[in-house]
């Protein structure tokens, strides 16, 4: 760090500000991924009983945005279908920003630490040049390298913290793009099962009228 120049600790923020981002991403990502088909497939039979509150509960309780879309579905079952799918839709959108938050930080250091360190590299060779010119042109190669290695410090650690910046945010945008899926596969099934279950009448049984006998009834029949 000290060899680097003053560059080299704007480098090292950089490093920690994005350590941070990325395990907080990472947290926040493993808590909110659910089981979509088998969190789905429970509700089914709630839906399908027609027990809407319990359905309710059940998604309200569910942490993540995958529940969030389901529960503000559940809660306007009674609408039709394409206002459903507005409301999946609409809810699906909301959740996009808490799904991108703090992306932009992590895009914007992988981006700008390569910068930076060829920045320290460029200020690192005047310095050692002008060095150079001072002592009127007389210098050693041992003086000329170790101001050349000096410099060329900042531009590694700037690649030592950005290659690895560049990776964590594909792999975090991958995950944003997994949840935008789920919710919107989520969203499409519970409108159908909704809708799908709202025009089935149950069966009734028919009984024979009070005071008959019913082996007498099947006789006649």
């Amino acid at each position: 760090m000290q060899k680097g120049g003053p560059l080299m600790w704007l480098i090292l923020f950089c490093s920690v500000l994005a350590g941070a981002v990325f395990l907080e991403r990472v947290t926040y990502f493993h808590r909110a991924s659910i089981r979509v088909g088998e969190f789905v497939r429970g509700l089914a039979n709630l839906i399908q009983q027609r027990r809407f509150t319990d359905a309710l509960h059940e998604a309200a309780g569910t942490p993540g945005p995958v529940a969030r879309v389901i529960q503000a579905v559940i809660l306007r079952h009674e609408a039709p279908r394409g206002e459903l799918k507005e409301i999946a839709q609409e809810s699906g959108q909301l959740e996009v920003p808490r799904l991108e938050r703090r992306l932009g930080i992590l895009a914007t250091i992988a981006y700008t630490t390569p910068l930076l360190g060829l920045l320290g590299t460029i200020t690192g060779l005047i310095e050692a040049f002008g060095n150079i010119s001072s002592q009127s042109g007389y210098t050693t190669s041992t003086d000329l390298a170790a101001g050349i290695y000096q410099a060329l410090l900042t531009t590694a650690a700037g690649l030592v913290v950005a290659i690895p910046g560049a990776v964590g945010y594909g792999y975090l945008n991958s995950r944003v793009n997994t949840l935008m899926h789920d919710m919107e596969r989520a969203g499409i099934e519970i409108v159908n099962l909704i809708c799908d279950n709202r025009n089935k009448v149950p069966e009734i049984i028919d009984f024979p009228p009070a005071g008959a006998n019913p082996a007498r009834q099947r006789s006649e029949d």
